[in-house]
């Protein structure tokens, strides 16, 4: 047992690359960046990286640690005058002890919402690994992704849902956002810290290689009421601590037996990475104020449904 879980790999510069590139764009857009780091290693016949992924640990699992981290790193760079405000919203109420601005709430919202998956990762990550990241099933949650993508949209339309968007913002001093895709919307800042929690139970879902964090936690928000804009936002504010903590915790298998022969390897996909996520989050931030969950959700519906009959799951 302990020598397939730490059987060499075949981890050139050219995978790494492609695998970081992959990474930082699946990761933002809601088609699930676990998913496609088994199913595209499957299709190009990268067995070896394949088995290496439900191993109890490896060599690939240090890798996909190093461009974890390299993605959550671009995130904060990108959104790095909003962690200023939120940090520091958070500092002030820890004085004051008591929530006053739409930045100090939405650091309380962003603790709350990463409760759920931190939780459940700790506990179950490497058992759902082991079961789940293999590309059969990989390729059946990536369909199922596609259906709770599609579902999003259309609970966005319900009409109980438009009605979230009449609350009231923090003090009630803001009127509702205007949307152009979803009409009146709900502000961030109203959302309530057990909503937070709900959104936070989806999130868990990206647990399951298949199931985009990003999307899931969009679905969340459109369900109460957020409009796409606001709810990718928050997708992506929120799966940033949850991504650099889980690499941070992981950083042990870089530097231990299991980077052996392949730093070079992980800090060219890295980088690579890194920018695709970057570019990534840079093209869905404008992406989202004119369009919707759609496009993504026919993408994961014909891949995963076509992967599934590829590799033998109808």
């Amino acid at each position: 047992m302990l020598l397939a879980a730490t059987a060499p790999i075949h981890l050139t510069f050219a995978r790494a690359i492609l695998i970081g590139l992959l990474q930082g764009v699946t990761e933002l857009f809601p088609i699930s960046s676990l998913g496609h780091s088994v199913l595209v290693p499957a299709v190009l016949g990268w067995h070896d990286l394949v088995k290496s992924q439900s191993a109890s640990e490896s060599g690939f699992l240090a890798f996909l640690v190093g461009i974890h981290v390299a993605t959550a790193l671009a995130l904060v760079f990108f959104f790095r005058n909003d962690w200023v405000r939120i940090i520091r919203g958070g500092f002030s109420t820890i004085v004051k002890r008591r929530v006053e601005t739409s930045d100090e709430r939405l650091f309380w919202l962003l603790v709350i919402v990463t409760i759920p998956v931190g939780v459940l990762g700790l506990l179950f990550e490497h058992a759902l690994r082991g079961i789940f990241a293999k590309p059969g099933a990989a390729a059946f949650f990536l369909f199922v992704n596609g259906l709770i993508l599609l579902g999003g949209e259309r609970l966005r339309r319900a009409s109980q849902v438009r009605q979230l968007a009449t609350a009231p913002s923090a003090g009630g001093r803001e009127p509702p956002v205007m949307s152009q895709v979803d009409g009146l919307s709900r502000r961030l800042d109203t959302l309530q810290y057990r909503e937070g929690l709900i959104i936070g139970l989806f999130q868990s879902l990206s647990l399951l290689a298949g199931i985009s964090r990003s999307g899931v936690t969009i679905v969340g928000g459109l369900a109460r009421g957020l409009d796409h804009e606001d709810a990718a936002r928050f997708s992506f504010l929120a799966a940033t601590p949850v991504i650099l903590a889980a690499g941070v915790y992981k950083l042990p298998d870089l530097t231990g037996p299991l980077g052996n022969g392949i730093r070079g390897q992980i800090l060219a996909g890295s980088v690579a990475a890194a920018l695709a996520a970057y570019a990534s989050v840079r093209f869905l931030v404008k992406y989202f104020k004119t369009r919707t969950l759609t496009p993504f959700a026919i993408y994961s519906l014909i891949v995963g449904g076509v992967l599934a009959i590829r590799f033998g799951l109808f």
